[in-house]
């Protein structure tokens, strides 16, 4: 039996580096997902997919590892990067976007959504509990990763 946790994150932010530069980076999933904590092994299968091995979290007794694969594309023209879930790998499902926007040519707009499910092996009694847990770690993750990416592009405008 599995606790599915749903996941629905979306954050806007505005960094000092040119659009050309963060797309450059967000475009490039190895060097993006470098910026990503706790990510134990990023695994390029080809044609724009990869595999997602998150370290595992918990304790000795109870813990779990969050794996799962997204197919990746990209359109510079439009200043997109999305991400669709791959069926039948792991226990999760991830997609989103991120959109990357030039402001006046001073700035850029970064905007990121993610929405996927994570199965967690345990009971379904466990899922009151279970779920705030895994939700909040998540969303603990992509708010590195977006602190992290504002340190790369040279802080926030």
């Amino acid at each position: 039996m599995a606790v599915s946790v749903n996941i629905d994150l979306g954050y806007e932010f505005e960094v000092k580096a040119k659009a050309d530069e963060v797309f450059a980076v967000l475009s490039d999933v190895p060097t993006s997902v470098s910026h990503f904590p706790k990510v134990e092994k990023l695994t390029d299968m080809g044609d724009g997919v990869y595999k997602w091995e998150m370290q595992k979290v918990g304790t000795a007794q109870v813990n779990i590892q969050t794996v799962y694969a997204s197919k990746y594309v990209t359109d510079k023209a439009k200043g997109t990067v999305k991400w669709t879930p791959v069926k039948g790998v792991g226990n999760a499902l991830v997609g989103g976007s991120w959109k990357i926007t030039d402001v006046k040519g001073k700035t850029t707009k970064v905007v990121l959504k993610i929405d996927g499910t994570v199965e967690v092996p345990l009971p379904g009694l466990m899922k009151m509990v279970v779920e705030p847990v895994v939700a909040s770690e998540f969303e603990k993750l992509v708010e590195k990763y977006i602190d992290n990416l504002i340190k790369r592009f040279g802080g926030e405008a």
